[in-house]
């Protein structure tokens, strides 16, 4: 993926995006910020306070009037620019409800941001206006509970919910496996035709991807069931088993997503928890 930082890049008549110079193991190159419209623009997940990247996209902006600032969620890579940019435009920030968590322990991702408040929340299916057309959002909890999609002619900017490189991160108590999984079937019975997420390039064939998307989930499920059904064992126990030559720093996040689906299996009546250790029901 070709990542020029601080620029901005027209992707097709209407979407252009700004990649933040704030590459992780759990960002890609960084976060993307879109900016929709022509005449006038709406900013999707403006990204990370960072002073060269607002200074970019306000050059992107270019003097044309800001709509809106929108933010798919409230992760610290995505958010925290919107009330410096609001700021500078003169923009409200419209979107994702106001969501801020603490966690015991390392994080897996970004952590919330906490000084995120939207002058307007949009609920599942509605819309704002830019250049005369609506950008609608799709309400796809799971990754975090607040978590929006927002959808114009065909284009889906994702946010994390779906990412152009990897599986998408859900840690509980906030991310819910089961919520996501809907918000996955959600997807696939919509019929845009390209994906634009946060994280990583576009995707071109969107129902394909999301059946891939599930069916990997499908699997790690399996693969679980039968390491807690073979004897007892600890969530560290099953990610040392279940992701062989596993990168150190994403330690956290796999242990944060065999608990989402323990979780999810044992309110199913699939699993049950022994102190530490997890077990077949």
């Amino acid at each position: 993926m070709d990542a020029p930082y601080a620029k901005l890049e027209h992707l097709e008549p209407g979407i252009a995006r700004v990649l933040a110079h704030n590459p992780s193991a759990f960002t890609y190159f960084g976060t993307q910020t879109y900016l929709i419209g022509t005449n006038e623009v709406a900013v999707v997940d403006p990204g990370p306070d960072l002073p060269e990247h607002l200074d970019a996209l306000e050059k992107a902006v270019a003097a044309r009037p800001v709509v809106a600032i929108m933010c798919t969620h409230t992760h610290r890579d995505h958010s925290p620019a919107a009330r410096p940019l609001g700021e500078r435009t003169g923009a409200p920030i419209i979107g994702c409800a106001a969501l801020a968590l603490e966690t015991v322990g390392p994080r897996a991702d970004a952590s919330f941001d906490g000084d995120y408040h939207p002058d307007r929340v949009l609920a599942d299916g509605e819309s704002i206006d830019v250049d005369g057309e609506p950008v609608t959002a799709v309400a796809t909890p799971g990754h975090t509970s607040n978590h929006l999609c927002f959808a114009r002619r065909g284009a889906l900017i994702t946010g994390d919910h779906v990412m152009g490189w990897s599986t998408t991160v859900v840690v509980p108590p906030d991310g819910d496996m089961a919520e996501y999984m809907r918000s996955l079937d959600k997807l696939r019975r919509r019929d845009d035709r390209i994906y634009y997420p946060a994280h990583g390039p576009a995707v071109t064939n969107p129902q394909q991807y999301v059946r891939h998307l599930v069916g990997h989930r499908m699997q790690r499920e399996r693969q679980i069931l039968k390491l807690v059904s073979e004897q007892p064992r600890p969530i560290a126990d099953i990610v040392a088993n279940a992701y062989p030559g596993l990168d150190p720093r994403l330690t956290v996040a796999a242990g944060g997503s065999v608990f989402a689906h323990l979780l999810d299996l044992e309110r199913r009546g699939l699993v049950q928890s022994q102190g530490d250790e997890w077990k077949a029901a």
